[in-house]
């Protein structure tokens, strides 16, 4: 299950609704070790595109030796879709190389009726994709 703080959920929502109609992504780190997500670090979609999302290949070694110095992990890795539900595509898992990482999809599409977005949490490891519950809570 991933346990997430109400602000970071609603700064994943809100990356996601800004970058629209491109797809938005980022990261949010924790201390090694906990699970915890804790600093929210929106990243540019390299690929600035509706369908696809790509990190800068700079901006994220930049981003690992931050964490690295900072004795942090990626606890959370992040996207949107903009015209499907929140389920990771084909691609998603081919690039899904943090078998530690909760990847969290936010669709901005409204494709369930039950609201302007979805916001659903995945473990990817070797291929295989396992939803899990979210819990939103106030404060850890």
């Amino acid at each position: 299950m991933l346990t997430i703080t109400q602000a970071l959920h609603d700064q994943i929502v809100a990356h996601s609704r800004a970058d629209h109609p491109d797809e938005a992504c980022g990261v949010v780190a924790g201390p090694a070790g906990t699970d915890r997500p804790e600093r929210f670090i929106p990243m540019l979609n390299a690929a600035r595109s509706p369908t696809f999302y790509e990190f800068d290949s700079a901006d994220l070694l930049k981003l690992y030796r931050e964490m690295d110095d900072r004795d942090e992990e990626p606890v959370i890795v992040y996207h949107s879709h903009t015209a499907t539900e929140a389920y990771p595509s084909r691609t998603d898992v081919t690039y899904a190389n943090e078998p530690g990482a909760h990847y969290v999809l936010v669709s901005t599409a409204d494709t369930d009726d039950v609201g302007p977005f979805q916001f659903r949490s995945y473990r990817i490891v070797d291929g295989v994709i396992t939803e899990e519950d979210v819990q939103v809570v106030e404060a850890y």
